[in-house]
């Protein structure tokens, strides 16, 4: 576990005096160079609007973090990088590059997939967030916690805490409008983004092994882990040093399976007949694997008076949704096969 990886200094000495890299500082004076070279670069391509479009949430959302977010992370040594914030970036930029390669042999050029991924990974992360501060809200909105400390909770994602089933709704609503908005077909793009999510998810959940969260029960396997004293797991699982006791790596349980799936789904691709089925099946697998694992995860208490947790219960109503989904794909057209990848 390795929750902060190093601090980012929040000024810059420069001999007659120290300047700011974030808030109204050097940080953002770089990025309107940048974001105004970027939109000009792709206004060229594409058109002003249509440049606008594609990148211009990008580049304010990443505005906003150095303007508001970044300064009010601040823990006194400067801005800690997280394990798990870090292992989130790397996820979706390996998502969107396998999306990317998957899309060149559907029909989906590279602007079209990264646009896509943009607005999905953005609107999944705030569905996600907003999941995780509902579930555990008396961490963010306790009682003697001042609003603006949690309001900083709340938008201090790279310390962890998200929920992966939360990110559904808003990333699903998200990606229906990119479609409908672009005339795609929604489950073609499903199908090519689907292996993309997995491997996001599986590099995300190294992320949560980093960061401490999402742990598992006690064993005594070769393979078990301890976690330091103050965290989650030695909370849970207490040892006479102040440490865990040993428990099951479950985030790394997860990470496997996310990428076994990623190989299936991606194995499975030349050999589908109508659009949607990759995505089906994916939506099939992954609620049975996660049900499974909840057994060995003990970080989620039971949910609405039922011995489940609520990944459970919510793992059960996605496969329904995956058997009507066949349903309705099991009526569409024939098509010819899907290359590989």
């Amino acid at each position: 576990m390795r929750s902060t990886l190093f601090h980012i200094p929040t000024s810059l000495d420069l001999g007659g005096g120290s300047v700011p890299l974030f808030g109204w500082g050097l940080g953002l004076a770089v990025w309107a160079v940048v974001a105004v070279a970027g939109l000009a670069w792709a206004a060229s391509r594409q058109g002003l609007a249509p440049a606008i479009r594609a990148i211009g949430m990008p580049l304010v959302v990443v505005a906003a973090l150095l303007l508001w977010v970044l300064p009010a992370l601040d823990d006194g040594a400067g801005v800690p990088i997280r394990g798990y914030g870090v292992m989130l970036l790397v996820a979706a930029a390996a998502g969107t590059w396998l999306s990317i390669v998957r899309g060149r042999r559907m029909g989906f050029d590279a602007d079209t997939i990264l646009a896509l991924g943009t607005e999905v990974f953005l609107w999944g992360l705030v569905g996600a967030r907003l999941f995780y501060v509902l579930e555990y809200h008396d961490q963010f909105f306790g009682p003697g916690i001042p609003l603006g400390e949690s309001l900083a909770r709340v938008v201090n994602i790279a310390a962890g805490g998200l929920v992966v089933f939360g990110s559904l709704p808003t990333a699903a609503v998200a990606a229906w409008r990119f479609a409908a908005r672009r005339g795609l077909s929604l489950a073609r793009l499903a199908d090519c983004v689907a292996p993309g999510l997995l491997v996001g998810l599986a590099i995300g959940r190294v992320g949560c092994f980093l960061n401490g969260c999402c742990f598992g029960g006690p064993c005594t396997l070769p393979w078990a882990v301890r976690f330091p004293a103050g965290t989650g797991p030695a909370a849970a699982h207490p040892a006479a040093d102040g440490g865990s006791v040993p428990i099951h790596p479950a985030q790394l349980y997860a990470a496997l399976d996310a990428a076994l799936l990623a190989v299936l789904a991606v194995a499975f691709t030349p050999w589908t007949r109508r659009d949607g089925e990759v995505f089906a099946l994916v939506l099939t697998l992954h609620p049975i694997s996660r049900i499974l694992l909840e057994i060995i995860r003990v970080d989620e208490p039971p949910a609405l008076g039922t011995p489940l947790s609520i990944s459970q219960l919510l793992s059960l109503a996605l496969l329904a949704l995956a058997a009507a989904l066949w349903w309705w794909i099991g009526r569409q057209p024939l098509r010819p096969a899907t290359p590989g990848l």
